[in-house]
Order: structure tokens, then sequence, then C-alpha cells
């Protein structure tokens, strides 16, 4: 298989800071903030921006994971010791392909009635085939049907994103 590299772990990790930035921006009038990522590159995604948004800001951050089968999303999993109500919930994911995973992670949030509910990846695919706006974005690309994207980390840490 041909992998051609679209981020390098330099590059992915200053699309992250940048996206950190944004988050800051758009939510400042604001004091706290949930990340909830979508286990498990979306998670470990999640746990990189908290990282530096605890860098930059004065957020209260809250950060748990959200468990689907991103074959099959329906069956989705949110830690039901975490109160969402009234909470501003930002939904990450590594790429979003169809956007159809990312509508069903943020389903069940929804039902816990949470104040706002902002949305982030890595990467985005320009061709979703469902009605789904990504608030924050690393990198967004047109690619075909038969490409795949994947986001690589190794023993935890952001190693960059690939197409094949």
């Amino acid at each position: 298989m041909n992998k051609k590299y679209i981020l390098s772990a330099e590059k992915a990790h200053m699309k992250l800071r940048r996206i950190a930035f944004q988050i800051l921006e758009q939510n400042a009038e604001k004091d706290a903030i949930h990340i909830a990522g979508v286990k498990e590159n979306g998670f470990l995604i999640a746990q990189e921006l908290k990282k530096v948004l605890e860098e930059i800001s004065t957020f209260k951050i809250e950060l748990s994971a959200i468990e689907l089968d991103k074959t099959n999303p329906i069956d989705c999993k949110i830690d039901p010791s975490v109160v969402f109500k009234n909470k501003n919930v930002l939904i990450v994911d590594d790429v979003v392909n169809s956007g159809k995973a990312m509508l069903h992670a943020i389903q069940p949030i929804l039902a816990l009635q949470p104040q706002s509910v902002q949305t982030a990846t890595l990467v985005e695919r320009s061709y979703k085939t469902y009605p789904l706006h990504v608030n924050y974005v690393g990198v967004s690309l047109s690619t075909t049907l038969e490409d795949h994207i994947s986001v690589v980390f190794k023993n935890g840490e952001l190693q960059g994103a690939y197409l094949e």
C-alpha cells in the first residue's frame, strides 16, 4: 500500500494548536468546556486539544470518551456518570468522512440537554453524505471514495495523518 503523508507530526500539532485558539476565540465568554472524544483516535486528539487549551486558556476543561463502532455507529455509548446538562460540549474525532459517525456521537449528548454543541476534527473529507458542519477543522481534503485517511498515533503520541 502506498501511503502519502498529508500531515507530519509537527504540522498536525500546529493544526491542533490553531484549532485550540479558534475554540478559545469562539468561546471567550464561557468559563468551562467539556471535550468528548470519539474513541480511539478521536479521544487521543481530544486529549491533545485539552493540553493546548489548558496552556492558553482559563477554561475549566472536562474530558470524556464516546464509544462507537464507526462501521456501525448506531450503538453509541457515553459514560452515564458524566453530566452534560447546560454544559458547552465539544465533540472531537480524528477524521470526518461521511459525517455519519459524528452525527451518531452527537445524538446521545443532545438528549442530555447541553447548553451548546460544537465539533472538531483534525482531517475532514469534503464530500460528506450526511448534513454535518464541523466547526473546527485542521485540514479539509477532496478525495475519492476509494481513498482512506488515517491519523496515526504511536505510544499515545500523534505521528501525523496519511492518505492511502
